[in-house]
């Protein structure tokens, strides 16, 4: 997907379910191969065009804070939130608060249910909601989870998801 994107895209934040030892190593090698810039979010770090930044593993949480405007990142090592941190709903619930019907909201493949209630908060906030769809996913449990609640307005396979999320960013 982010191959897909521009160097110049919109700001893109992004929580994914690995190790924290590995996030480092992902972040580096996602950033060889796409063109925007490819980092691990820190404290308060400005959300800027052309830039991707990836939650730092299992240590914690991202949110969005600020505005739709001057986004940035805000790190809470809270609970784990449906046994993850960082989760994909905490994440989601910071951007339907902060980014509300300027956000494109993303979830793919994985186990479980985490972002399938905060990617139902982005929808009910105005925001584009995309899921993977079954066929191109490896487990289908966190897109079906948003689907059943009716949280995600477009069901793509993952080779259509960057168009969608890019035409809805514009």
């Amino acid at each position: 997907i982010l191959r897909r994107f521009p160097a110049d895209c919109p700001p893109t934040v992004i929580v994914q379910h690995i190790n924290g030892y590995f996030a480092e190593a992902v972040a580096r090698r996602l950033d060889q191969l796409c063109a925007p810039t490819v980092t691990i979010a820190a404290p308060d770090l400005p959300l800027r065009p052309g830039h991707v930044y990836l939650a730092p593993g299992n240590e914690r949480h991202l949110q969005v804070r600020g505005s739709a405007k001057a986004p940035c990142a805000r790190m809470r090592a809270d609970d784990k939130v449906s046994g993850h941190r960082p989760s994909v709903d905490v994440l989601f619930h910071s951007v339907a608060e902060t980014i509300g019907d300027q956000a494109v909201g993303v979830l793919l493949t994985g186990m479980g249910s985490d972002g399938a209630g905060g990617l139902l908060a982005m929808a009910e906030a105005g925001a584009a909601t995309i899921a993977q769809d079954e066929a191109t996913s490896t487990v289908f449990g966190m897109p079906r989870a948003a689907i059943a609640l009716g949280a995600a307005a477009i069901v793509a396979p993952v080779h259509r998801i960057a168009d969608h999320a890019l035409a809805r960013a514009a």
